[in-house]
């Protein structure tokens, strides 16, 4: 066992090594080889004027009142003949003052004589369909998609026309440049891509665009999966997958106008590594060899990426295993423990004033972070919604609970989730053969629970266990609590109460972000507006506070059989929300439930 435990953790760290360090280094090395010089062809961007092809610029908007201004005034000094150019701002159901904005600056003297356009669509269906429906109604064979808080650099449309004079060439990508990037870590990383990307495409085979600004064909154009995520990524790949090259072009800029802040930079993140694994799996056919560098880019870079997060895990846990008997795994232990601590310190002090090499790591590691629970929340929940909004900035109102507090919390839950779904994987099919031996049914109970309470909004989720009562059990009666031997509860149901393993899947719940593992218990939608309305205050018990697996009023009095009980446990909720208002009083909390919870289960005191 320890051989091979060994033997994956060296696999693992060596993977992890060969995306980081080895990859970039042998691209270098293969950008100024022979096959390299074929592609790296000179281009003349000073076409006739009569000669230049027509553009058709198609720019998808929701809510860009704040932006749309600059990116309209910006087509008044792109170097193109007014003639061969046509700009559409397809306008996707906005609710802002985004319509009113456009039709006041489109007045304005400079933009006079330029075919620019405004598609109003009053229903908001997303930005794959608005892609998609603009794509069947544009003649012109050279399209370039563009966001509208980018700005584009006033050679850029010539450059492109002059790339895609080569029939071979497909798609024509853009560097991105930050106006004011959000932080060091960002602007490093965005420096680090765009040498790569460079280096990809001396190679002939460029991996994906920035969606700030690229071109395509027309005519090599496959319509989107209504469902796709990272659009700009599996779009002019699958141009590339029909033979055709991308090329990225560092020449053609997008200026990125909108500062993320940590709020939005994670948010993007998360979506982001949800499309990664989707464009990995969609895309699996590039992994071919017969692709030749674009099968070595795409291995080494996206589809590595995408597992990352799980690597560094095995290699994490792996070293932890192998440390009391090799000596080198202890001190890479006690390395990665370390760059973890620095990068959760920068995570919970971000007003200190730290070194640029603990901004990188920091940036690197929160990425990956975001790259393991984007890629759960995808493989967790496969439907994706068509309509699409903004990343706005975090809401203004101010949490009683440090924003240290939440994110520690939330990195707390999601490593002891993981570890406990590792731990406890072994039982599950156990538990679910013995449920279906006893009783017709699903393995699974699935239903529709409270989460937490936020300024604007009570968030909903379908909350899952493993079924501990006959199918059907509330059909004649509705939403009712369980009573004190329930005949609805199978034997093996008991069991799994008594012991709480019937909350397990749980796990799966608090690692998508619906719950916490300490927190209030979270209450069906019907008991809940009954308690709002006989009980003072029970609605704010949840006010930025996810629902837990467990939490201190479960571990003081089990599971509630009527109104009165929930009364005497409002008040331990509201204790608990309080604890996390200091550091120190919530890990405290935290530390003496879970400890509670682990002793009821083993001396099987659950309800």
């Amino acid at each position: 066992m320890t051989m091979l435990v060994l033997v994956i953790v060296l696999v693992a760290g060596f993977l992890v090594v060969y995306h980081h360090a080895l990859y970039p280094f042998l691209l270098k090395r293969l950008a100024v080889s022979g096959r390299a010089k074929r592609f790296a062809k000179p281009v003349n961007a000073r076409i006739d004027d009569a000669e230049l092809p027509r553009i058709v610029v198609v720019i998808p908007c929701y809510n860009e009142a704040k932006m749309i201004a600059e990116k309209m005034r910006n087509f008044a000094f792109i170097d193109y003949p007014a003639d061969r150019f046509q700009v559409r701002f397809i306008n996707d159901g906005s609710t802002d003052e985004t319509a009113s904005t456009f039709r006041k600056v489109i007045t304005e003297p400079e933009l006079h004589g330029l075919d620019v356009v405004l598609i109003d669509n009053q229903r908001n269906r997303g930005k794959v369909a608005v892609i998609n429906d603009a794509m069947g109604q544009i003649e012109a064979d050279l399209v370039v998609l563009s966001d509208t808080s980018a700005l584009i650099s006033v050679d850029a449309f010539r450059i492109i026309a002059a790339h895609m004079q080569d029939e071979s060439i497909g798609v024509v990508a853009g560097t991105y440049r930050f106006l004011a990037p959000g932080s060091a870590g960002e602007e490093a990383y965005w420096d680090y891509q765009t040498k790569i990307k460079v280096m990809e495409s001396a190679l002939g085979a460029a991996i994906g665009v920035h969606g700030a600004l690229y071109a395509i064909r027309r005519s090599a154009f496959t319509p989107l999966r209504p469902d796709t995520i990272n659009d700009d990524f599996i779009l002019p790949m699958e141009i590339v997958g029909k033979g055709f090259r991308c090329v990225y072009d560092p020449t053609i800029v997008a200026v990125e106008l909108e500062q993320a802040d940590l709020s939005m930079d994670q948010k993007r993140r998360l979506r982001i590594s949800a499309g990664n694994v989707q464009q990995v799996v969609r895309l699996s056919h590039l992994l071919n060899p017969k692709f030749g560098a674009i099968a070595f880019n795409f291995a080494s870079g996206k589809f590595l990426r995408v597992v990352m997060p799980f690597l560094l895990l095995i290699v994490l846990f792996g070293s932890i295993s192998l440390s009391a008997e090799f000596q080198i795994f202890y001190i890479l232990m006690l390395a990665q423990f370390a760059v973890y601590g620095v990068a959760l310190a920068r995570q919970l002090m971000p007003q200190l004033a730290w070194p640029r090499a603990i901004n990188l790591i920091h940036y690197l590691v929160a990425g990956h972070a975001s790259n393991g629970i984007g890629a759960l929340y995808y493989l967790l929940n496969r439907k994706t919604q068509g309509a699409w909004k903004r990343v706005e900035a975090a809401s203004r109102t101010v949490s009683y609970i440090p924003i240290g507090i939440l994110l520690a919390k939330r990195l707390f839950d999601l490593l002891f989730a993981s570890l406990g779904v590792l731990l406890t994987a072994p039982l599950w099919p156990l538990i679910a053969l013995m449920i279906k031996l006893e009783s017709p049914g699903p393995i699974f109970f699935r239903q529709l629970r409270v989460g937490r309470s936020m300024p604007d909004r009570t968030e909903l989720f379908m909350m899952v266990k493993f079924r501990t009562m006959v199918v059907d059990a509330e059909k004649g009666t509705g939403a009712v609590w369980a009573a004190v031997n329930d005949p609805r509860i199978t034997r093996i149901g008991n069991f799994l109460r008594k012991t709480r393993l019937d909350e397990l899947p749980q796990l799966l719940n608090v690692i998508h972000g619906d719950m916490s593992l300490v927190g209030p218990r979270p209450e069906r939608p019907g008991i809940s507006r009954t308690l709002e309305n006989a009980i003072p205050f029970y609605a704010e018990r949840t006010y930025f506070v996810m629902p837990g697996i467990t939490g201190l009023a479960q571990i003081n009095q089990g599971y509630d059989t009527c109104i009165e009980d929930v009364k005497n446990k409002l008040l331990y909720d509201h204790a608990y929300a309080l604890s996390l208002s200091k550091l120190k009083a919530w890990i405290t909390m935290d530390c003496t439930v879970i400890f509670k919870t682990v002793w009821v289960m083993v001396a099987g005191r659950g309800q």
